[in-house]
């Protein structure tokens, strides 16, 4: 209170009246003291004269770090919110809290401070708090269990934001809850007499839907209040697991399920560990009611959320192996350590670690770069910039030089080194993982390439010209293009290098009439050459096979992808140079009316093996849990990786899925496909030959 001294709140009230209503909501989850204390400290640092180090002088050095905590938070926050980047904060929040009282104390806070909104009498910043409460702050709530406070969250919003549509919902509730009349106490009545008559103790309650929730689904399905038919929500609490499906089938004798309805979130929890049955009835009255059931342990975990687990601790409870197994979201949410006997020690080490399908890094400056876990230097050099990308030649990462292809991690501040001399490896491709990155590379190499060919065909004519006894002259060869159709000398050049035509084409076009052999007069110790050069250049493309003409660009088919030791056939496409087919690739039957655009080819011995190729399975596989993961673990296994998959057909039983797996060699794709056939899940598995 010293501290605040004459502050006043929005609403007139002491300044201090908001840290003791903050701290009476964290009282209500009964948490540890040191998370009450922050609650009444948390405002300090940032609107008093107080400091970090007199509050761990008074308080300990756990109060001031979380208090530090939220500090920071509420510093991050007034910077996201103010450039728009609501997402990017919730989950920053959710990667990169060190401690998860900093997040409940926050959301404490928040929610303070929407009971109170009313009293701000600036409409745009009363409509910017809500808005940014229902797109952050609420689904936090929801991510960490805490259903209470994210339904008043929403619904204190939803007021805000809607007045005219909350109204409208809270009026029609109104009435239909004087229509009711005993209609929840009926049910109640019913359902524990019908529990009791089969030995099921029960506690019972019933409630109506949220305002918000109801209009979220108004909204969602396009429909009226008036269609809403399951308004009631009902909840059965029993002893354990096994009375929970008892009472299920109990509820389903005494009135009818509705088809589609029935959801099974015990077997199958949610991501923030919620887990109960839910089913709607038609019950008294012909009326629909949502029913859901539970143990006791799961109503505490979906009330309290990550808050019950650890006031289970404090009460002394040890939950079993299987409950464990069960609550690996919570495993995944809190690095609980082995030896944490007390609530103290416990909450010591309590983690936060959501969102790891992501990771969140820095620049120098301090700019946050959110990206895909698994992602690189590299991925975070094009993030910055393509140009940066583009420029890349190493990277430090928290002050220490790793390789490009190193894995960075939550945290990470990340220092690009560029050189303008400098340009993307093809290599690059193999390690990337974002889009932007991988189309950046294979852009900028596609233009390289252009240009190589440009230079190539240049020279290819040039020879020619000097082989016929010309003088080599742009002007002719300005003119060839517009014979042949072309915008510029660069496209005669760039179709030339690319195989599109020969040198003997082009001088015919320059020269009308002119007789000019097929070799289009290049010698044979040019061409051997440029053979070797570009046998050099497509080993540099990562695509070691012999037998090309020179000057071709070169593509592995997407209809078989060959890899290396299938037997391999090239095929002379116009416009893409050559295309390597498998030797029994079913998409050979188009060229067959054309023999002299096929090529007689071979992988480059001893060069395959370095790179990875994708090869194409088709997989027949049961439609049940776990299917896929046991597929993605072989292909781990067997050091492949999975680059692409794509689900065809599904009915109840299978589905039908083609995957793309990187594998260096034919031998490598064959061990892996034979796992796959070993699986019990997979139902069939064949390589697609086209």
């Amino acid at each position: 209170m010293k501290a605040h001294g004459s502050q006043k709140r929005a609403s007139g009230d002491p300044y201090f009246s908001h840290p003791l209503e903050v701290a009476g909501i964290l009282t209500e989850l009964k948490l540890d003291s040191a998370t009450i204390a922050t609650a009444l400290l948390h405002d300090v640092v940032e609107d008093t004269d107080v400091t970090l180090e007199e509050i761990e002088r008074q308080f300990g050095p756990k109060v001031a770090e979380l208090v530090d905590g939220v500090t920071k938070l509420s510093q991050i926050e007034l910077k996201a919110t103010s450039s728009g980047t609501a997402e990017n904060f919730r989950k920053f929040v959710l990667a990169m809290s060190n401690d998860i009282r900093v997040l409940l104390v926050k959301l404490a806070d928040r929610l303070h401070n929407m009971r109170t909104l009313h009293f701000i009498r600036d409409p745009e910043k009363r409509r910017r708090i809500a808005r940014e409460t229902l797109d952050i702050y609420a689904p936090l709530a929801e991510r960490i269990g805490i259903r209470e406070w994210q339904e008043e969250l929403e619904d204190l919003a939803f007021r805000e934001l809607e007045p005219d549509a909350y109204e409208t919902v809270t009026k029609r509730l109104a009435m239909l809850r004087e229509q009711a009349g005993t209609l929840v106490e009926d049910v109640i009545a019913e359902l524990k007499k019908t529990l009791a008559d089969a030995g099921i103790a029960a506690e019972i309650s019933g409630r109506e839907k949220r305002p918000y929730s109801i209009w979220k689904k108004m909204e969602a399905e396009h429909i009226p209040f008036e269609q809403i038919s399951d308004v009631m929500a009902f909840r059965i609490i029993v002893a354990d697991e096994e009375t929970c499906y008892r009472a299920l089938g109990i509820v389903h004798r005494k009135w009818p399920a509705v088809p589609g309805r029935f959801k099974d979130f015990i077997s199958t929890p949610k991501r923030n560990g919620y887990r109960s049955l839910h089913t709607t009835v038609i019950g008294p009255r012909q009326t629909r009611v949502e029913i859901q059931i539970r143990t006791r342990r799961m109503h505490e975990i979906a009330e309290y959320g990550v808050a019950a687990h650890w006031k289970y601790k404090q009460d002394g409870g040890v939950p079993d192996p299987e409950e464990t197994e069960r609550y690996r979201w919570l495993r995944a949410l809190l690095e609980i350590l082995e030896n944490a006997d007390n609530p103290e020690e416990f909450l010591e080490h309590t983690k936060l670690e959501m969102f790891q399908d992501q990771v969140f890094c820095f620049t120098p400056k301090g700019d946050l770069i959110v990206l895909p876990k698994g992602s690189t230097p590299v991925d975070f050099a094009y993030a910055v910039h393509t140009e940066v990308g583009n420029h890349c030649v190493g990277a430090k990462v928290n002050g220490r030089i790793v390789p490009l292809g190193h894995i960075l991690e939550n945290g990470d501040q990340v220092e690009i080194l560029t050189s303008q001399t400098a340009s993307p490896s093809p290599r690059w491709e193999r390690f990337v993982v974002t889009g932007k990155a991988r189309s950046a590379i294979r852009r900028f190499i596609r233009q390289q390439e252009q240009a190589e060919y440009v230079r190539l065909g240049r020279t290819i004519l040039e020879r020619a010209f000097e082989y016929q006894g010309i003088d080599f002259s742009e002007r002719a060869v300005a003119e060839a293009a517009d014979r042949l159709g072309l915008d510029s000398v660069e496209d005669v050049y760039l179709g030339l290098g690319r195989g599109q035509w020969t040198a003997a084409e082009v001088l015919r076009a320059c020269f009308p009439g002119i007789r000019v052999e097929e070799e289009g007069g290049v010698p044979a110790r040019v061409r051997r050459e440029w053979e070797a050069e570009e046998a050099g250049r497509q080993r540099r493309r990562g695509i070691p096979i012999e037998g090309l003409t020179p000057g071709l660009a070169v593509h592995l088919a997407d209809c078989c992808h060959p890899v290396p030791g299938d037997r391999i056939v090239g095929i002379r496409e116009p416009g893409r140079g050559i295309v390597v087919h498998t030797i029994d690739c079913e998409a050979l039957s188009a060229f067959e009316d054309s023999p002299e655009d096929w090529l007689d080819l071979a992988w480059t011995a001893g060069e395959a093996e370095r790179d990875f190729y994708a090869g194409r399975l088709k997989l027949i596989v049961l439609n049940e849990r776990g299917a896929l993961a046991a597929i993605a673990a072989i292909v781990a296994r067997h050091e492949g990786n999975i680059a692409n998959l794509k689900m065809t057909e599904r009915d109840p039983k299978f589905y039908t899925m083609l995957i793309d797996v990187e594998v260096h060699d034919l031998k490598h794709l064959t061990a892996i496909l034979t796992a796959l056939r070993a699986l019990p899940q997979v139902s069939a598995a064949e390589r697609v030959r086209g």
